[in-house]
């Protein structure tokens, strides 16, 4: 063996194995992102509603893998594995304890596609409510005024 090839075993076992664009790894939950299809932010992957557009690109790219952030709880992933079941795409989830980030869900082709748009705009749920007055919580209210004079 020449003595290169001895020093990048060595490296090799010291630091492990040499990646290509590691910052972007750790971005992307262990994927380039010449592989993304889209993404998801943690933020948005709190919300309660699953965002329509993931199981758009599921059925598109059928394909594709999904991953997932494992610093967030499972309650909040656990929508988004169903719907990779469903569609029978694998899913990761992946854990990096040295840097954290921002993004809550990867979805990957195997080979590069180069898609220009992968975040998806935050969904506006403005439902307004209307308080409906009502003869019975009225009278609630006068007889609570009521019994707090006595």
């Amino acid at each position: 063996m020449s003595r290169l090839k001895v020093e990048d075993y060595l490296e090799q076992g010291i630091h492990g194995p040499k990646e290509i664009k590691p910052g972007e790894r750790r971005e992307f939950l262990s994927t380039l992102r010449e592989r993304v299809i889209i993404v998801l932010k943690k933020s948005q992957v709190f919300e309660t509603n699953v965002y329509p557009e993931i199981e758009q690109m599921m059925k598109q790219y059928p394909r594709s893998n999904l991953f997932l952030n494992g610093q967030m709880d499972y309650q909040y992933l656990g929508k988004y594995i169903k719907l990779a079941m469903s569609h029978n795409i694998p899913y990761k989830i992946v854990l990096n304890k040295e840097q954290n980030s921002n993004l809550g869900l990867v979805l990957a082709e195997n080979n590069a596609i180069n898609k220009e748009e992968i975040y998806i705009e935050k969904q506006n749920h403005a439902i307004q409510v209307i308080k409906k007055k009502s003869y019975k919580a009225f009278f609630k209210r006068w007889v609570k005024k009521l019994l707090k004079k006595r």
